[in-house]
């Protein structure tokens, strides 16, 4: 028999089914947990719904099988190279004020060209895509921005204007090779240091 959860404690399974991987900041920053200490015992008392990953001094947080079957979620989580992009969007949704209408993994398609967007989001009205660079190649990203350029007209005539591609990366050098590749696209690109 499962014990009963706190409604807090619901929903930070919830927001883990819903975003598969939060450090303990990010559930501290959403939850509004107070200090360190508590949010350690807030989380603590959630162990057997949670698995944790340790990045340096980082704690992740993941829904474990017993965390799965609480909130009813089919997909497993895997410790792997998605981890950390998958903090960065997370971050990313954080430092936007957590838009309510936020989806992962959108597939967009003309029937022809596809993307995964990263994170769909509206803002002020306006649909934005936001794309995570984070260990892919400038090859790679420079691929997904010219398959944006044969949706765009596709995209525009559905929606009645261009959406904002939102870019997150690591460094100087990689915005600055971004915003070059994505010249004539309406584009944001933002470094983690810009959003911590």
């Amino acid at each position: 028999m499962k014990k009963q959860l706190s409604s807090r404690e619901e929903k930070i399974l919830l927001l883990l089914q819903k975003f598969d991987f939060l450090t303990r900041d990010q559930l501290n920053q959403y939850f509004h947990l107070g200090t360190i200490g508590n949010a350690n015992k807030v989380l603590y008392k959630l162990t057997d719904y949670l698995s944790t990953i340790r990045d340096g001094y980082e704690t992740i947080y993941y829904l474990n099988s017993l965390g799965r079957e609480y909130v009813g979620c089919d997909k497993v989580r895997r410790k792997g190279g998605q981890v950390k992009h998958t903090i960065m969007r997370n971050e990313f949704w954080l430092f936007y004020k957590s838009p309510v209408d936020w989806k992962n993994e959108i597939k967009i398609s003309d029937g022809t060209t596809n993307i995964i967007v990263d994170g769909i989001f509206t803002r002020n009205g306006f649909q934005h895509y936001l794309e995570v660079d984070n260990f892919q190649t400038m090859k790679q990203n420079r691929e997904k921005i010219k398959r944006y350029r044969t949706l765009m007209d596709s995209i525009v005539k559905q929606m009645g204007y261009y959406p904002t591609i939102v870019w997150l990366t690591t460094t100087e050098l990689r915005r600055n090779q971004l915003e070059k590749a994505c010249e004539g696209l309406k584009c944001k690109v933002y470094t983690l240091e810009d959003i911590k």
